[in-house]
């Protein structure tokens, strides 16, 4: 898995740059397209060297097209793993939660008391 840093230099990089830094290979995508698409080595994997993601686009009939389209899911990878959770913090409910927890608790409680009333 690739460092949040690293993720984020790789998706500031132009398309050329970002392409120069993934290694690119054509297949033979199956699926509807006839023979053109059958024939053809239209399928484009890429996968980037450094963080180590592969992406794959088979659907247009293009290599062009699908290329392009692999290139965005490369994006949107490397936004994925350029993200960082904010930090949480540990929290005490306010004394006034506490105290409307602990009536609403009695009120019940009270209740149920109420119902085993002298059978």
């Amino acid at each position: 898995m690739t460092s949040p840093a690293e993720a984020k230099r790789a998706m500031a990089l132009s398309d050329e740059a970002l392409l120069a830094e993934c290694d690119e290979q054509f297949f033979i995508a199956s699926g509807p397209g006839g023979q053109h698409r059958n024939k053809t080595e239209t399928g484009v994997r890429l996968t980037h060297r450094p963080s180590k993601l592969t992406v794959t686009a088979t659907e247009r009939r293009s290599q062009l097209q699908n290329r392009r389209e692999a290139l965005d899911r490369l994006r949107d990878a490397l936004r994925k793993a350029s993200y960082v959770a904010p930090r949480r913090r540990a929290t005490k409910p306010t004394k006034g939660s506490q105290r409307r927890r602990l009536d609403e608790k009695k009120k019940h409680s009270e209740k149920k008391q109420g119902r085993s009333g002298g059978w």
